[in-house]
């Protein structure tokens, strides 16, 4: 019989034997709690190793879980698309740039690539609007922490739109180079 830890779920008492103690192998794992020698009080709130508290959001498991997943992440969209003008503007440049991004003769790496740089604006745009979104939610009065956040993400969204730009250039510019060059 191994040794390991147990957890006795009526009294919540951890049990924890050693896997090398010989006198440890006659005890019954479920006998009575209070007996054994080792056993101790459930661990402290302080403890990290002490189990989480109960978590009435995280109850969804599977697929009923997957629903509501995306249930929020659609009602993330809309509200990104009402109340950000910036992802507004960002999904027509996407709207243009996706279908061109599938209908232009590269080479199928090129044209994931070219796809996953507009995408990679749009989702570093939803991540800027979410920090904005919880700055706001803590305090509306400005701060210099908070400036700085928002900054970060703006930052972020920007270096987003140039990633985008030179891979645009670098993988369709020759391509346009080509075709004018033929028309002239």
């Amino acid at each position: 019989m191994k040794a390991k830890p147990s957890v006795q779920a009526d009294s919540l008492l951890y049990v924890h034997r050693d896997p090398f103690d010989q006198e440890a192998d006659d005890v019954d794992v479920h006998s009575d709690v209070d007996t054994l020698p080792n056993a101790r009080e459930p661990l402290g709130p302080d403890d990290p190793l002490a189990p989480l508290p109960f978590n009435p959001y995280k109850g969804n498991r599977g697929l009923t879980r997957a629903w509501h997943a995306m249930k929020n992440s659609l009602n993330g969209f809309r509200v990104a698309i009402r109340e950000e003008s910036a992802f507004r503007q960002e999904l027509t440049l996407a709207a243009i740039l996706l279908p061109c991004g599938i209908f232009v003769p590269v080479a199928p790496v090129e044209r994931a690539v070219l796809i996953a740089s507009v995408l990679l604006v749009l989702m570093v745009e939803l991540l800027n609007s979410s920090v904005e979104a919880a700055i706001d939610r803590i305090s509306l009065e400005r701060h210099e922490l908070s400036k700085r956040a928002k900054d970060f993400g703006s930052a972020a969204v920007m270096v987003a739109l140039l990633v985008c730009l030179l891979t645009w250039a670098l993988i369709v510019g020759p391509l346009l180079w080509r075709w004018t060059l033929a028309l002239f």
